[in-house]
Protein backbone atom coordinates (compact mmCIF):
# COMPACT_ATOMS: atom_id res chain seq x y z
CA UNK A 1 0.00 0.00 0.00
CA UNK A 2 1.65 3.31 -1.38
CA UNK A 3 1.80 6.34 1.65
CA UNK A 4 -0.75 8.33 1.94
CA UNK A 5 -0.06 12.10 1.62
CA UNK A 6 -0.68 13.81 4.98
CA UNK A 7 -0.16 17.76 6.63
CA UNK A 8 3.19 19.16 6.80
CA UNK A 9 5.30 22.05 6.71
CA UNK A 10 8.41 23.06 5.60
CA UNK A 11 10.93 25.52 6.14
CA UNK A 12 12.95 26.85 3.49
CA UNK A 13 16.37 27.78 5.66
CA UNK A 14 16.25 23.94 6.34
CA UNK A 15 16.61 22.84 2.83
CA UNK A 16 19.67 22.63 1.10
CA UNK A 17 20.71 24.34 -2.22
CA UNK A 18 20.59 22.41 -5.19
CA UNK A 19 21.85 23.08 -8.92
CA UNK A 20 24.79 24.88 -8.24
CA UNK A 21 26.65 25.03 -11.50
CA UNK A 22 24.35 22.51 -13.01
CA UNK A 23 25.05 22.91 -17.22
CA UNK A 24 21.63 24.34 -17.27
CA UNK A 25 22.25 27.65 -15.61
CA UNK A 26 24.68 30.16 -14.73
CA UNK A 27 25.04 29.78 -10.88
CA UNK A 28 20.94 28.99 -10.39
CA UNK A 29 20.43 27.29 -6.99
CA UNK A 30 17.13 25.88 -6.02
CA UNK A 31 14.97 24.56 -3.12
CA UNK A 32 12.88 21.94 -3.22
CA UNK A 33 9.79 22.15 -0.73
CA UNK A 34 7.74 20.00 -1.86
CA UNK A 35 7.81 16.86 -3.42
CA UNK A 36 6.81 13.68 -2.88
CA UNK A 37 10.16 12.31 -3.10
CA UNK A 38 11.35 14.19 0.00
CA UNK A 39 7.64 15.00 1.67
CA UNK A 40 4.42 13.08 2.44
CA UNK A 41 3.10 15.06 -0.46
CA UNK A 42 1.10 14.09 -3.73
CA UNK A 43 0.08 16.12 -6.90
CA UNK A 44 2.43 19.37 -6.01
CA UNK A 45 5.71 19.92 -6.78
CA UNK A 46 7.23 23.06 -5.34
CA UNK A 47 10.24 24.70 -4.61
CA UNK A 48 12.20 28.30 -4.66
CA UNK A 49 14.94 29.78 -6.98
CA UNK A 50 17.42 31.84 -6.53
CA UNK A 51 19.55 33.72 -9.66
CA UNK A 52 22.50 36.04 -9.07
CA UNK A 53 22.99 38.95 -11.33
CA UNK A 54 22.76 37.74 -14.83
CA UNK A 55 22.23 34.20 -13.38
CA UNK A 56 19.71 31.76 -16.25
CA UNK A 57 18.12 28.94 -16.99
CA UNK A 58 18.35 27.76 -20.40
CA UNK A 59 15.35 27.41 -22.92
CA UNK A 60 14.07 23.95 -21.86
CA UNK A 61 10.74 22.49 -21.72
CA UNK A 62 9.09 19.59 -20.42
CA UNK A 63 5.45 17.74 -20.34
CA UNK A 64 4.64 19.36 -17.38
CA UNK A 65 2.83 22.55 -16.74
CA UNK A 66 4.64 25.06 -14.51
CA UNK A 67 4.28 28.91 -12.41
CA UNK A 68 6.70 31.21 -11.39
CA UNK A 69 6.07 34.07 -8.76
CA UNK A 70 8.51 36.82 -8.31
CA UNK A 71 9.90 36.83 -4.68
CA UNK A 72 12.82 39.52 -4.99
CA UNK A 73 14.79 41.26 -7.84
CA UNK A 74 13.94 40.75 -11.34
CA UNK A 75 14.24 39.01 -15.02
CA UNK A 76 12.82 38.38 -18.13
CA UNK A 77 10.97 34.81 -18.80
CA UNK A 78 11.10 33.59 -22.81
CA UNK A 79 8.43 31.44 -22.99
CA UNK A 80 7.96 29.59 -26.77
CA UNK A 81 10.01 33.10 -28.23
CA UNK A 82 7.57 35.70 -25.97
CA UNK A 83 9.36 37.60 -23.51
CA UNK A 84 7.64 38.53 -20.00
CA UNK A 85 8.80 39.89 -17.33
CA UNK A 86 9.03 38.18 -13.58
CA UNK A 87 9.71 40.67 -10.45
CA UNK A 88 8.30 40.72 -6.89
CA UNK A 89 4.25 40.25 -7.22
CA UNK A 90 4.39 39.08 -10.79
CA UNK A 91 2.70 35.08 -11.54
CA UNK A 92 3.78 33.67 -14.90
CA UNK A 93 2.28 30.26 -15.88
CA UNK A 94 3.94 27.96 -18.26
CA UNK A 95 2.40 25.55 -20.39
CA UNK A 96 3.07 22.34 -20.50
CA UNK A 97 5.53 21.22 -23.68
CA UNK A 98 6.49 25.05 -23.90
CA UNK A 99 9.82 26.31 -24.50
CA UNK A 100 10.92 28.31 -22.04
CA UNK A 101 13.85 29.97 -20.14
CA UNK A 102 14.88 32.70 -17.58
CA UNK A 103 17.83 35.12 -17.36
CA UNK A 104 17.89 37.34 -14.20
CA UNK A 105 18.56 41.39 -14.45
CA UNK A 106 21.88 42.69 -12.65
CA UNK A 107 20.13 42.56 -9.25
CA UNK A 108 19.65 38.84 -9.67
CA UNK A 109 16.06 37.34 -9.30
CA UNK A 110 14.37 34.82 -6.30
CA UNK A 111 10.72 33.61 -7.19
CA UNK A 112 9.04 30.35 -6.65
CA UNK A 113 7.79 27.79 -9.39
CA UNK A 114 5.63 24.83 -9.32
CA UNK A 115 4.40 22.02 -11.17
CA UNK A 116 1.56 19.68 -11.37
CA UNK A 117 2.68 16.28 -10.55
CA UNK A 118 3.82 14.42 -7.75
CA UNK A 119 7.95 14.06 -7.60
CA UNK A 120 10.43 17.11 -8.77
CA UNK A 121 12.31 13.39 -10.48
CA UNK A 122 9.63 13.15 -12.36
CA UNK A 123 10.28 16.17 -14.40
CA UNK A 124 12.04 15.56 -17.26
CA UNK A 125 13.85 18.47 -19.16
CA UNK A 126 14.30 18.77 -22.84
CA UNK A 127 16.89 21.40 -24.05
CA UNK A 128 16.40 23.15 -26.59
Amino acid sequence: MEDQPQAFAVDLKDRPDEGEGDELSGKLTWKTLISSDRTPSAEVIFGVATFPPGGYLKLHRHKQAEFYFGLEGEGVVTIDGENFRIAEGISIFIPGSAEHGVLAAEQGLRMAYGFAGDSYADIVYEMS
